[in-house]
């Protein structure tokens, strides 16, 4: 028996097994038109994501394999994706162009089925959200090696906007150019924070080249693609989209180098039942205060996550504190405690509510 024997009776249980997936998906489809319609005659949002965090949780649990839970937890996004935007395309804002990390925690977030609206810096992208131009946006806010993204957090104390979402990926530099060699090559081009990243090997194999920084690794890999004597340091995906050759892939110092993305919008996400509470808070200029300040997140039981500080720029040496914590802004013992922290900090905003990052 052939080879293509043998494979025939598989091939044909595996076509009639993609018959009945087919028309599952389709089943589904139609009943999140259906749930469509009912959004629509209450005006609610379009996108839950509380409600497709618990999706995403509840196919992982229920796994029994061969697939990995993180395997299935894509292939439901991307259907929860293409199914909600049968009610309505999602557009979202993210710092371009295209083939950047802050594109890939879209996908990562939203599904493939979404309007990606590619802006020029993290500025543009709140702009564009809060003007409605866009659903939504997405942000880098922390990288596991170089800390927090400090223009974030400024415009997350401004803005009108709430958090509704995370994002956390691994982030993986490649140097590239036309080429694919580094001949002729006069300058490498990046985001400040991705040659903060490979700073080490940069210094070790290309010490006397120029390094630049850009607005986005994408638009270090454009620069690239239109120059052959830059190098671009950015995702492959980047490097396809304009053409680049990869001279070495994996140059980041840390190999396990992540940055987390905020999504920003106006929707206030309810809990989804395993949730983190970002906030922003100031305190009187005096002996103990940041220490009375947060007593009362250790007096209702509630874990703090994240302790960021932040000058408040207004010359009298103070500063502000960005504070995560584990849980909802609607969950009773959690409650409890921000109240407390209102009466207390000089300061105070919430900046979201939202479900941890899968």
């Amino acid at each position: 028996m052939t080879t293509d024997d043998k494979l025939k009776p598989l091939r044909e249980q595996i076509d009639a097994i993609d018959a009945q997936i087919l028309d599952l998906l389709n089943r589904r489809a139609r009943v999140a038109q259906e749930v469509g319609h009912v959004k629509a005659e209450t005006n609610a949002p379009v996108f839950r994501p509380e409600r497709e965090a618990q999706v995403l949780r509840s196919v992982a649990e229920r796994n029994p394999g061969p697939l990995l839970d993180t395997d299935i937890q894509t292939v439901f996004r991307e259907v929860m994706s293409a199914c909600r935007a049968l009610e309505k395309r999602v557009t979202v804002a993210y710092l371009g162009p295209a083939g950047t990390f802050s594109e890939q925690a879209v996908y990562q977030q939203f599904g493939r089925a979404v309007e990606g609206m590619p802006c020029v810096s993290i500025d543009e992208v709140f702009r564009a959200t809060e003007a409605g131009t866009a659903d939504f946006g997405v942000v880098p806010i922390e990288n596991s090696s170089e800390g927090v993204i400090n223009r974030t957090l400024d415009l997350l104390l401004q803005t009108t906007l709430t958090i509704s979402g995370e994002v956390s990926i691994q982030v993986n530099h490649s140097l590239m150019t036309r080429s694919g060699n580094m001949s002729g090559i006069n300058s490498i081009c990046a985001h400040s924070q991705a040659l903060a990243q490979c700073q080490v090997w940069l210094n070790q194999n290309y010490p006397n080249i120029e390094r630049r920084a850009v607005a986005s690794n994408g638009e270090a890999a454009r620069l690239a693609g239109e120059d052959a004597t830059v190098a671009a340091i950015a995702s492959e995906i980047a490097g396809q989209k304009y053409n680049l050759q990869v001279v070495k892939a994996h140059i980041q110092d840390d190999p396990h180098n992540r940055t987390r993305f905020a999504v920003v919008g106006r929707l206030h996400t309810a809990a989804s039942g395993k949730d983190q509470t970002s906030l922003v808070l100031s305190v009187p200029n005096k002996a103990g205060a940041v220490y009375n300040l947060l007593a009362p997140l250790a007096k209702h039981g509630v874990s703090m996550t994240r302790f960021e500080s932040r000058p408040a720029r207004m010359g009298t040496w103070e500063y502000y504190f960005y504070v995560d914590v584990e849980g909802h802004l609607k969950d009773s013992k959690v409650a409890d405690a921000l109240k407390e922290l209102k009466d207390n900090a000089a300061f105070f905003k919430v900046l979201g509510s939202y479900p941890f990052s899968l």
